[in-house]
């Protein structure tokens, strides 16, 4: 082994080089809709590209359809023929209507390569300039800060717009990146970029970044954070209800599977604050029937919006699609718990069975499981033997820890920094008590993610590590547990770990299959990955299974139609999140370049249709960025 690692280092060849790398906008879609026509200007656009590559001395190490890398002895060499490029492909446009237009992105990078003995050529020179590659709008070039240097004062670059340091995928390091336009902004761009940059003499230094970031957007189409967007393909029929970001449709069809939702248990005790332990039981109930894949379990947040309402049952049905429902009292007192419980099918108006569970509170975990079986036996679902394990698993021994776990529930999802630092406390006391208490470390390792995400922590990173810590240690308590490996996967996301992020959020959806939080969680993994398709379907999912869905929802929504290129669905979605949460920054800045995007792929664009985003950059400039969401 030892022998054929040496032979194989003889044989590599490292070096040197500077290396482009070209992509044909749209080839794919092209491919789909007209192949004839696609396959035709695919040979102009080869054609052109071995001539300019061979007049600058350059080398076709390899194509892959409609993308060529290309080796150059010289950086010079490199940035002259992709200026050479830009100037060509330009003159033909300019002689072809539309839809016989080639357009395309130019990479460069400067850097060490590896030839192998089979010709092909890997190393960082190489993975860079793919990279840049994907960052450059149509028409344009975008050159490394190597590239940069080398050619700053040999060549006449004309209009040079820096993108900063954004994080480039699977590349540890960050460095400057820049735009090679192929002609100064003029007409509407050039009034927009006077109007961004007076704007922004009004602001501080943080918010004239952002102004000008707007700026960009329109002079090189394109943001740090978000990847060049395609025209607007049609919408999938799974997430065609995702159009308007309503709240929930009309009358919502029953599942192919039995459905059901936990409605509150009622408090029945004459103390108000056990207000706490009869909706700890809903919840509890509620996640122990959502680790059933044969059943459809409604949503806690969508359950809860029913609490102290008189339910009508056709109404119940038509509003969530469940055709069962599970409704009770709790009533505590001292050492021991009555409980009182129904299962009512909505179809009929009809009681399948009512029973009253007098036991002692020790006894309480297994009433719990007990009420699950009576629901399974009922209703005749088929538990494989690894769903009977998570039912009849305990969640702790300690009564006291239990007890704990629900009082912190309530003040955590109000959301506050108080609040959250009330349900933290709790939690911490829980974990003292049992330190194998997994869903305690799962919950403790949410309110530091919580406090990273909002910036509510004086020590991010140290909030983010904590997150992180907590998260291990819950799975490592209890490996089943769902909300643990989502939150891992929302923490690995946070650190750039996309493989790992996608992978926990997948594990967490295949042990709790009605999780909607679970679905939630993976799309904000999806979208921070680049993947806002698998996104939607993932948010979609989300919103069947918690039809009163959070705000927080929409914005994973509109991120992801504004990542396919979907903006008047980005716009509308937006426009729903923001009318419920207005001070939220971030969803401001997506809004805005919904905006700037849609008047972009306009056919004749005009300055009228850019007010409604330099409105959004006015309101977003007057929050001042002082809200935690915007962080």
């Amino acid at each position: 082994m030892q022998e054929d690692n040496a032979s194989t280092r003889h044989t590599e060849t490292r070096r040197l080089a500077a290396i482009m790398f070209t992509d044909m906008v749209g080839f794919s879609r092209q491919m789909g809709s007209n192949e004839a026509r696609t396959l035709r200007l695919l040979a102009v656009h080869n054609h052109l590209i071995e001539q300019a590559v061979t007049e600058h001395h350059g080398h076709v190490i390899k194509t892959a359809g409609d993308g060529f890398l290309v080796e150059f002895p010289s950086v010079v060499h490199a940035v002259q023929c992709a200026q050479h490029l830009q100037g060509q492909f330009q003159a033909h446009n300019a002689e072809r209507e539309q839809g016989e237009e080639i357009h395309i992105r130019i990479g460069i990078h400067l850097g060490d390569i590896v030839v192998q003995p089979n010709g092909d050529v890997l190393g960082d020179g190489v993975n860079i300039a793919s990279r840049l590659q994907t960052l450059a709008k149509p028409d344009t070039v975008c050159i490394s800060h190597k590239v940069y240097e080398e050619v700053e004062k040999k060549l006449a670059l004309g209009t040079v717009v820096s993108l900063g340091r954004p994080k480039l995928k699977n590349i540890t390091q960050r460095f400057p990146i820049y735009t090679l336009l192929s002609e100064p902004p003029k007409g509407v761009h050039q009034t927009l970029w006077r109007q961004c940059l007076k704007l922004s003499r009004r602001v501080g230094t943080a918010h004239r970044v952002w102004v000008v970031v707007v700026g960009l957007v329109l002079i090189t189409g394109t943001i740090v954070a978000i990847r060049y967007l395609p025209p607007r393909p049609p919408l999938s029929p799974q997430d065609s209800a995702l159009r308007t970001g309503a709240a929930a449709p009309v009358a919502l069809p029953l599942p192919d599977k039995p459905s059901i939702v936990v409605l509150p248990f009622v408090n029945m005790s004459k103390d108000p604050d056990q207000e706490y332990f009869s909706d700890g039981l809903t919840d509890v109930l509620t996640s122990d029937l959502s680790r059933i894949s044969s059943l459809f379990v409604i949503a806690r947040n969508s359950a809860f919006t029913y609490k102290g309402k008189a339910v009508n049952m056709h109404d119940l049905r038509t509003d969530l699609g469940v055709r069962y429902v599970l409704e009770g009292s709790v009533q505590k007192a001292g050492t021991q718990v009555r409980i009182v419980a129904q299962l009512i099918d909505t179809t009929m108006d009809s009681h399948l069975w009512a029973e009253r569970y007098d036991r002692p509170l020790t006894d309480l975990f297994a009433l719990q499981d007990e009420i699950v079986q009576k629901i399974v036996t009922t209703l005749r679902l088929q538990l494989s033997v690894q769903e009977q394990g998570y039912i009849m698993r305990k969640h702790t021994d300690n009564l006291e820890a239990y007890d704990l776990l629900l009082r912190g529930i309530e003040p955590f999802f109000r959301s506050t920094p108080e609040a959250v630092a009330q349900a933290q406390h709790l939690w911490e006391q829980a974990v003292a008590l049992d330190p194998q208490y997994a869903e305690a470390y799962a919950y403790l390792s949410w309110c530091y993610y919580r406090e990273w995400g909002f910036h509510w922590s004086a020590d991010p990173r140290g909030s983010l590590e904590r997150a992180l810590v907590l998260a291990q240690q819950a799975v490592a308590a209890d490996d089943s547990l769902p909300l643990a490996h989502s939150l891992l996967g929302n923490v690995y996301a946070a650190k750039q770990q996309y493989d790992q992020a996608i992978a926990e959020g997948e594990r967490a959806t295949a042990l709790d299959p009605n999780n909607a939080d679970s679905y939630y969680m993976r799309a904000e993994v999806l979208n921070s990955a680049g993947r806002p398709e698998d996104a939607l379907r993932s948010i979609a999912q989300a919103m069947r299974l918690n039809p009163h869905y959070p705000p927080l929802y929409l914005y994973e929504v509109g991120w992801a139609y504004l990542s396919t290129g979907r903006y008047t669905e980005a716009i509308a979605t937006l426009q729903d999140f923001l009318s419920r949460i207005p001070s939220h920054p971030v969803g401001r800045r997506l809004l805005a370049v919904s905006y700037l995007y849609q008047w972009d792929y306009q056919q004749s664009p005009d300055a009228q249709t850019l007010e409604p985003a330099l409105a959004e950059a006015q309101r977003l400039i007057a929050l001042n960025d002082s809200s935690p969401w915007g962080h």
